[in-house]
């Protein structure tokens, strides 16, 4: 075994050239490399032992973050458990009088949206906003002015009997943050912009030297802060975000989950050498992929560090809508399901009062699932990735000779959408054609760009019911998967249907009944013996799994079953497309379904595992739960069917009527799939926050808008009246632009 000096903590290792590479010296550790290990096209990658000479760090264990992946993460935990969820445990943090972290409720929070110079208006924001049941409010302070009002709105509430902790919103204002400490209940600060000067973008070389004095400035900067809320026993939130790195963590780290993750670091030694502890961390990011990955690394870090500070979770700029609470349900859905997660707050362009319920809804799913430790029996998890982004792809329906229909459309590369028709549905042949959005020409239909992949008919029509087979085989011939019961395709057969069979039913004599070649879909929990699972081995003509629980069942965890049977097929080499299956009770409204949704489903889709989705739910409209599968793919970065929207939730900075513009351009662009489109009420975190999108509408300043081409701003100051068609025309320049399609007569 060799060995080696380097610098810790973790992030400043990195592997370059089949060697270790290191970014800069902070501490020294001495590095045990097993050989091999760093070879990144080895087949197997092998860990490497660091042992640190640091006070605060043990020895650590490190692999590539997948195989050939130049990214060494921990090999070790990022949450209590992957089979099932037990909430981590973390100190006591006291904001105002309500201690938050994992011996607490999982707290609920917001944003107000009105000047903060408008103390009135504040005031009765807050008020709102406590009365629907927030634990804390959030306020922007970018100024004196703001500063100075904060005492009277916070005098103000206590004389009015609301003692709502009070948090303040700090950027690029050391001095503003100083003077709000001594009113406001928490401070937070982004580390990204409270001591670095605004990203330029620009790749910067620093000797150790300059590195060095980089980050003695930001203690000289910062420590006074960290000394004020110790004297006023305020608390801090130390809030990265993804679109506000510093030009010089992007040149160590590029503008990634590590960057996110060494910035906040930076920020809380500075804390710890202060002996200040009474601090949040929070990874915040408009892609729910980047931001789940971020609070995994920050977690597996404090995990080697020692440390046990709780976590606020949250997408920023979610959008506003289902859009936006799917957006959310994904990300901090994802990580209530790890047991991560004390606080949270869902980003919406809407009233701040309407992010509570989902909030609630969310903190209540988080907590209901850890304290009854839902999950699966223990398993070894060796395949999937954490840290770093790897879909598994199943493999799409290949044409079999002799086959006579096309069956490579049952299912699409970028993830499918399968929905539940009924007979009552079959009994309007075009209604069901435009309800599963297939276009329509002259009557027939063909599938388009956000048209549903295949159907689940649970009962068959009957075999003389020639209208509704004709419909039936319309859809077949344009390669819709059509599945249906093995009971249904005993009993009234179906030409060229996918048989809907249980593992029990694989390997029973009722499917020899069959015609030969008959395709099937197999459906199951997941829980199942391994000994029930190998049928799937030697089955022949399977084209897909659909992994289902029951909703709602008590102990067994949908996100936990789906993880072991994804384990069960790589560690087995078996490669069939997974369809997750969610059957909601009558009882579910919309947004409980698109919350479940997107923390059950999201939840696995993030880390690349599975290929699309099916939900029913009797009581609600067809449209809305096709739509809703859409935007939970396209939430999880993978088919792209629409317009996707990088949407700020407002605050006091905001220059203009947020939700009034975004609705308006929502209403004349929605129309361009594959375009994203941010829009800003200004652009306190840098242009950084456009890194999500290929074009940006921002506020620059009262009545006037900036436009941006990706990080880019392209004019500057245009008159807020006619800003809308700039946008369009910008978008027409850069040849993303398509005319909005016309609905048949």
């Amino acid at each position: 075994m060799s060995t080696g000096v380097a610098p810790a903590p973790l992030p400043h290792v990195r592997v370059r050239g089949g060697g270790i590479g290191f970014t800069r010296s902070v501490d020294f550790a001495k590095v045990l490399a097993v050989p091999g290990a760093l070879r990144t096209g080895s087949s197997r990658a092998r860990a490497l032992v660091v042992r640190s000479s640091s006070t605060e760090s043990d020895t650590m264990e490190l692999e590539p973050a997948s195989e050939g992946s130049p990214l060494l993460v921990p090999k070790q935990k990022y949450c209590e458990s992957i089979y099932q969820t037990r909430r981590r445990k973390t100190r006591t943090v006291m904001v105002g009088n309500v201690p938050l972290g994992s011996d607490h409720p999982i707290r609920i929070q917001t944003m107000t949206t009105s000047d903060t110079k408008d103390v009135v208006k504040t005031v009765e924001e807050v008020m709102r906003i406590a009365d629907k049941g927030a634990d804390f409010v959030r306020i922007t302070v970018q100024g004196k002015k703001e500063a100075d009002a904060c005492f009277e709105i916070k005098n103000t509430l206590v004389q009015k009997n609301y003692n709502i902790p009070l948090v303040a919103d700090i950027h690029f204002a050391p001095a503003i943050a100083l003077r709000v400490a001594e009113c406001f209940d928490k401070i937070r600060v982004n580390p990204g912009n409270f001591a670095d000067r605004r990203a330029q973008f620009e790749q910067l070389e620093y000797t150790e030297d300059d590195y060095e004095k980089e980050l003695e400035h930001i203690q000289k900067v910062f420590s006074p802060l960290v000394e004020k809320c110790k004297q006023y026993g305020r608390a801090m939130r130390i809030g990265t975000n993804h679109g506000s790195l510093s030009d010089r963590i992007m040149s160590y780290y590029g503008d990634s989950p590590r960057g996110m993750v060494e910035s906040a670091l930076e920020f809380a030694r500075i804390c710890r050498s202060l002996d200040f502890h009474n601090f949040v961390f929070s990874m915040k990011a408009s892609n729910p992929v980047v931001m789940v990955q971020a609070y995994r690394l920050l977690v597996a870090e404090m995990y080697n560090l020692g440390w046990d500070y709780p976590l606020h979770l949250g997408v920023t700029e979610a959008g506003e809508g289902e859009d936006g609470r799917m957006k959310s349900a994904i990300g901090i859905g994802t990580l209530l399901m790890d047991g991560l997660g004390d606080t949270i707050r869902v980003s919406l362009t809407e009233p701040p009062e309407e992010e509570i319920d989902p909030c609630t809804r969310l903190a209540k799913l988080g907590t209901q699932a850890a304290n009854l430790q839902i999950g699966v029996a223990p398993f070894e998890e060796k395949h999937r990735r954490y840290f770093d982004f790897q879909r598994r792809s199943g493999q799409l329906p290949l044409q079999k000779e002799g086959e006579v229909v096309d069956y490579r459309g049952v299912l699409h590369r970028d993830g499918s959408v399968l929905m539940s028709v009924s007979l009552d549905q079959l009994k309007a042949p075009e209604l069901l054609y435009k309800s599963l959005a297939t276009k329509l020409v002259v009557g027939m239909p063909f599938k388009d760009l956000a048209t549903v992949d295949s159907i689940l008919l649970r009962e068959l029509p009957p075999v003389e019911d020639a209208q509704a087979r004709l419909a039936l085989k319309r859809l077949v011939d344009i390669s819709m998967g059509v599945l249906t019961p093995l009971s249904e395709q005993l009993s009234k057969p179906l030409p060229h249907a996918i048989v809907l069979v249980t593992l029990d039913e694989l390997s029973s004599d009722s499917i020899k009944l069959l015609p030969e070649g008959t395709r099937f879909a197999v459906t199951l929990r997941g829980d199942e013996s391994y000994e029930q699972l190998d049928v799937l081995k030697c089955a022949d003509n399977i084209t897909m799994l659909l992994h289902n629980v029951p909703y709602g069942e008590e102990k067994t965890g949908r996100v936990q079953t789906a993880r072991r049977l994804f384990e069960y097929l790589e560690t087995n080499g078996l490669n069939f497309p997974v369809i997750h299956h969610i059957d909601f009770p009558k009882s579910i409204d919309r947004d409980g379904l698109v919350i479940g949704a997107g923390a059950n489903v999201g939840a696995l889709l993030v880390d690349g595992l599975g290929d699309g989705l099916l939900l029913e739910a009797n009581n609600q409209e067809f449209e809305f739960l096709r739509d809703a599968s859409f935007n939970l793919l396209q939430g999880c970065r993978m088919r792209n069917t629409k317009t996707e929207y990088v949407s700020c939730p407002s605050c006091g900075r905001t220059l203009f009527d947020l939700q009034e513009i975004s609705a308006e351009i929502r209403e004349k662009t929605s129309h361009l799939p594959g375009v994203s489109i941010a829009i800003m009420g200004c652009i306190v975190n840098g242009p950084g926050e456009m890194a999500d999108a290929d074009f940006g509408y921002v506020g620059g300043a009262p009545g006037k808008i900036d436009l941006y081409v990706g990080k880019t701003v392209v004019q500057r100051g245009i008159a807020m009246e006619g800003a809308t068609e700039a946008l369009i025309q910008l978008i027409k320049d850069h040849g993303r632009w398509v005319d909005p399609p016309t609905e048949e007569e």
